[in-house]
């Protein structure tokens, strides 16, 4: 059976727009709190399959998107490479070891070693895709490199990004060769994602608006591209779909081999579309605040529609959605995506 997501990817004709949502399985949902409340912590949500699989399948079942995007987190990478993570209620994930240091990068595992450590991941997919409706698309994701390398060095989420940008500036042969070391491991954490079932790759690179338009490509994207050639020669039949959050100056330095591009809040539509249709599918971008009303919601799906026209279009939020929407108001942005798009 052929999925209506996956024909969009790819800028096939489809009945309607589909639409699905980034942190759709998530706080937002009672659902998911009361697995998340006996799974005890939001790790240990990650590492159990049956529990991460019914996550997943909620937003589908309960608010009705066209695609389920795997229930994880972009740190399993490097936790499995041997970094110490906790997430810290209140204040969210935390390296008790950051990297500092060419000895720190080499204590850490690489390649297969660490891919292989993620299987609790690759059987949260296989039980997804015996439970998920045939007609409904599977997304798997990995942070970029970068977003991962800045957690890596950091410690922590940062605002100003200023350790892993002084190792940028006064030590790049390192940032170099830690993100050389994470885009290894995440080749091979696709691959195997992609084996075990999903339909569609995403690469999510959060951090993205924290580098500066000249040294963007050199540090983010040709990483990104390096994943995405990987892949494609591999598994051509498998959508990527690359999000760089906050780019909107760097449209033009856009390239590469993958079929969609993610369009942040920050970007407008149009000059997305102007700079990158001809190329790729453009998926997104509403403000996800604009969910706290039906109205603003329905003026921006619209909105949306008259740009895009209903053609080599995904809609989604310009970023995840926040835990405190109605579960209603989600329905209704669903709801909306596709009484507008139905040819």
């Amino acid at each position: 059976m052929s999925k209506i997501f996956v024909d969009a990817c790819f800028g096939k004709e489809t009945p309607y727009t589909p639409v699905w949502m980034m942190r759709q399985a998530g706080r937002y949902l009672p659902e998911y709190m009361e697995v998340r409340a006996q799974a005890g912590d939001f790790l240990s949500l990650c590492h159990d399959p049956k529990k991460a699989c019914e996550v997943t399948l909620q937003p589908v079942d309960i608010v009705g998107v066209d695609a389920a995007i795997l229930f994880s987190d972009i740190l399993v990478v490097p936790d499995e490479m041997g970094m110490d993570l906790e997430f810290i209620k209140g204040e969210g994930p935390k390296f008790n070891d950051p990297i500092k240091t060419e000895a720190d990068l080499n204590r850490l595992l690489g390649g297969e070693e660490a891919a292989s450590r993620l299987t609790y991941v690759y059987d949260t997919i296989k039980l997804i895709k015996e439970k998920l409706s045939d007609d409904k698309a599977l997304i798997g994701f990995t942070g970029a490199p970068w977003t991962l390398a800045t957690y890596m060095i950091e410690g922590e989420g940062t605002k100003t990004y200023n350790i892993c940008k002084k190792m940028m500036y006064s030590n790049p042969e390192l940032l170099h060769k830690i993100l050389a070391k994470v885009t290894e491991v995440v080749k091979l954490y696709m691959e195997k994602q992609i084996e075990a079932g999903i339909d569609v790759v995403q690469i999510f690179d959060s951090w993205a608006a924290a580098i500066e338009p000249s040294k963007y490509d050199e540090f983010s994207w040709k990483y990104m591209v390096e994943i995405a050639d990987y892949l494609k020669a591999k598994y051509p039949h498998i959508p990527i779909i690359m999000f760089p959050k906050g780019i909107p100056a760097f449209l033009d330095k856009v390239y590469g081999n993958f079929e969609v591009f993610g369009v942040d809040w920050s970007t407008p539509m149009g000059l997305a579309k102007e700079k990158l249709g001809d190329r790729y599918v453009l998926q997104g971008n509403m403000e996800p605040c604009r969910l706290y009303s039906q109205e603003a919601t329905t003026e921006c799906v619209e909105a949306l529609q008259n740009i895009m026209g209903g053609k080599r279009h995904i809609f989604n939020l310009g970023h995840g959605i926040l835990p405190d929407v109605p579960v209603a108001n989600a329905k209704h942005f669903i709801a909306e995506c596709h009484r507008v798009s139905k040819k």
